[in-house]
Order: structure tokens, then sequence, then C-alpha cells
């Protein structure tokens, strides 16, 4: 069985990673990015194209890894869009996090072209990316995963299709929500314990073995307390993740009240110029409403 052609759009921190593995594994990729295609990649056999349409035409299936729902609509349906190119029996595959709700207007839009499509956003981060073991998580027919399950299986590790279009984006946004709120109780703990005099290393060290036990606290703990807020994960993005859960919930008459509190507390970060630093950076909040700031030094 011939490899199916790949095309990827968007070449970011995200996208170059993701698309390299894909080249490595001696898939034909035909590449778009708006700040153009990187060497590495064409060098190691990736096709450069002018637009997105391009790519649409040369491709089996059609990858979209940009920043957020507007640009996912203007790679899809813009002028030299997706759209433009793209003819039945092929997929496109969207594994930016955007709106569920869009993702489900651009299925239909896409499918009406008699092509396939599939939501897949991830979790994992650049490091995820560069290491090919993201999460990712998929909405869309069972046919079309079970077509693109191998492509995925490249670049990420844990990969669930969860439900039809838009159940991968609502995965996305609830990891979003779960991610937000346990910085903030890690910061919240970290920050009690400091001011209270004891060592925020050492009390991390002690709930490590507990029930408190997380990744977060493992990883976002140790930021907090040896002040390494370079990202990372940018502040700016996690904000963007929480405007989708907590738009969506208003379209569904929902109240998400935590959600919203970790939102604020990003919004007073980018207030003092943190729009870039980590989420962990989240503490710097909590520390400034505390007038403490977390130190890595013993109990006087």
């Amino acid at each position: 069985m011939s490899m199916e052609t790949i095309g990827f759009i968007g070449l970011g921190i995200m996208g170059r990673p993701m698309a390299g593995h894909l080249l490595a594994a001696g898939h034909p990729a035909y590449l778009h990015s708006r700040s153009g295609v990187p060497e590495d990649l064409t060098g190691a056999g990736g096709v450069a194209c002018q637009s997105a349409a391009e790519v649409a035409r040369q491709a089996d299936i059609v990858i979209v890894m940009v920043p957020d729902t507007p640009d996912v609509e203007r790679v899809l349906f813009g002028e030299g869009g997706v759209a433009e190119g793209i003819s039945a029996g092929k997929v496109v595959v969207d594994m930016s996090s955007i709106s569920p709700v869009a993702t489900r207007d651009f299925a239909a839009r896409i499918e009406a072209k008699g092509a396939r499509y599939l939501d897949a956003p991830v979790s994992g981060g650049e490091v995820g990316a560069r290491n090919a073991a993201l999460t990712i998580m998929v909405g869309g027919p069972q046919a079309t995963f079970d077509r693109v399950l191998p492509i995925f299986q490249k670049m990420g590790k844990n990969i669930t299709l969860v439900g039809e279009n838009g159940a991968g984006q609502i995965t996305k946004v609830a990891n979003q929500i779960i991610v937000a709120l346990t910085i903030e109780a890690v910061g919240e703990a970290l920050v009690l314990a400091s001011k209270a005099g004891a060592d925020p290393a050492r009390v991390r060290e002690a709930l490590m073995g507990g029930f408190a036990n997380s990744r977060i606290l493992e990883v976002h703990g140790e930021r907090m307390v040896k002040r390494t807020f370079d990202p990372g994960f940018r502040i700016e993005l996690h904000q963007k993740d929480l405007n989708l859960a907590l738009g969506t919930a208003r379209e569904l008459g929902l109240s998400l009240p935590n959600t919203a509190t970790a939102q604020e507390l990003f919004n007073a970060c980018v207030a003092h110029g943190g729009k870039a630093w980590d989420h962990s950076a989240m503490v710097r909040a909590l520390e400034g409403l505390a007038n403490h700031e977390i130190g890595g030094q013993a109990p006087r």
C-alpha cells in the first residue's frame, strides 16, 4: 500500500516538528506557512507550496496547525484556502485548538465538498511535538479516524476518538480547564506554605507522595519554587483556551466559576507584562495578592 500524501499548513513551534516526523517516516508532504516553509523541512523532502489551496490539490490528507479559530477559518475558506483545492475522498485534519461550535460548522462546509473532516487538537506542548509524544483528542467519523490513525501515531502517543466532530475540541477545552485550575491550586498552596515559614520546595516534595500529587505539582510547582517562568506554554495561549471554555459555557447556559477566576488571574499577569510568561507564572498574581513571593529559602 502506498503511503498517503500529506499536506501540512502552519509550521510554527508545534507544526514544524510534527511535519518533520511525517517526513522522517517517508510520507510525501506538501507544506505551506505564512512565515515561509523552513529549510530543514524542504531539505528533508517537503515541497513548499504558495497557498493552502495548492496543498489541498496535491495532498490526500491536509493537516492544519495554526493558532486560533479565525486562522483556521482563513486557511480553510479564505482566498487561496483549502476549500478551493479540496476534492472528494480527501481528509482535512485540524490539529489547532479552536472553538468547538465553529469546528462543527467548518466540518459541515468541508463535507459539502465530498471530503472528510477530523478535529484533532493536541496536548503536550513543544516538548511533546518534538518527541512525537503528543496526546491527540479526535472528533469525527470512525472510518476517517481509522484512516488517519497511522499518521497520528507518528506524532503522538495517547490518541483517542472521543466522538463526532467538535468532540476533540471540547476535550481540549476540558483539559485546559483542569490544567489552569490545578496551577491555581498549587500556587495557592505554595504561597500559603511559604508565607507560613515552611520551605516550599520541601512542601512540594512531601505532597508529591500523596493524593494531591499531579504532573502540575511536579513540573509547575518546581517552576514556581525555582522562578523559571520562560515558556513553556505562554499565558496568552492559555487565555485563548479559557476564552473558548467560557464562550462555549455561555452558549450552553452554563456557569464555570473557577475557570473565570483562573482567567482573571491570567489577566492580572498580562497587566504586569506577563502575556509571554509560562502559565505556571499565574502564581505571580497570587503572590501579588499575598504581598509575598515564594522563596526557596529554609524556614527562619
